[in-house]
């Protein structure tokens, strides 16, 4: 139903006032020296279709953003031109530290400026979102790439300070996405809803079971985007099962214990 309501909005609306792009979020758990070359041709095999990649849990120290660039390579190697750019390491304590990184088509999409971590609420998000402006047919919107602290840790206690950002950056069209670690059922998530942002996933499942039972392989809603739906429009949006094609959840783990998650956004 939430899919033909977005089809219909875009059919009522003069199509050539938006602009496309395919969106791709996925947390790749210790992206780094440890990913063996099979598993970052996979990783490059799985994304290339898509226009903009938003990486979480990139390794802090040696070894993260060298596999970055590996990947970017590697992608460039599959008939598309790609550019990337990875963050700082954030500014949690040292076994939560960790990076981000956006790759993108360069041909599809341009970067704006720097991107950026947010410093305002470093104090109080152990690993502050990494911020990244992009403008496709002359139109912006801004990806906010976040990786919460764990569910034991009660992620909402820093998900709250994003019903600033908005207000923070009134000229920004922001679009929140990544590793929640929290469902966007949740109470925390209201005053963005209250804004217009809403969830592209409802009880979608993206985090891997230690085994399947019953074909049932996937445990948490941890992974979504949220967007302002009076700025964007969605038509198109999923996940990748790429666990299907390993013999076993163990082995698929060695590439992340998340699903991919992904969105064809109109932007206004």
């Amino acid at each position: 139903m939430k899919i033909l309501i977005s089809y219909v909005l875009l059919l009522l609306l003069p199509f050539q006032s938006f602009a496309q792009t395919k969106v791709i979020s996925w947390n790749l758990k210790n992206f780094g020296k440890s990913k063996s070359q099979p598993a970052l041709n996979f990783i490059a095999n799985t994304v290339k279709d898509y226009d903009i990649i938003a990486v979480q849990e990139v390794v802090a120290g040696y070894g993260g953003a060298q596999t970055v660039a590996k990947l970017a390579d590697l992608l460039n190697e599959k008939g598309s031109k790609w550019n990337y750019s990875i963050s700082d390491p954030t500014s949690g304590s040292s076994y939560k530290r960790e990076r981000y990184a956006f790759i993108w088509k360069s041909n599809k999409v341009k970067l704006k400026g720097n991107p950026w971590l947010e410093k305002k609420y470093n104090l109080e998000i152990d690993r502050e979102p990494y911020f990244g402006t992009f403008e496709i047919d002359k139109k912006t919107f801004t990806l906010v790439n976040f990786h919460a602290i764990t569910k034991s840790k009660q992620p909402e206690t820093e998900i709250k300070y994003f019903k600033f950002l908005p207000q923070e950056y009134p000229n920004l069209n922001l679009v929140f996405l990544g590793d929640f670690n929290c469902p966007e059922s949740h109470t925390v998530f209201n005053p963005l809803k209250k804004m217009a942002f809403v969830p592209i996933f409802q009880k979608q499942k993206t985090t891997l079971k230690k085994e399947c039972r019953e074909n049932n392989c996937l445990a948490s809603e941890f992974d979504n985007v949220f967007y302002n739906s009076n700025k964007i429009k969605t038509v198109n949006s999923g996940v990748i099962l790429f666990y299907k094609k390993f013999d076993s959840l163990e082995e698929a783990s060695k590439i992340s214990d998340h699903i991919p998650i992904w969105a064809e956004i109109f932007v206004n």
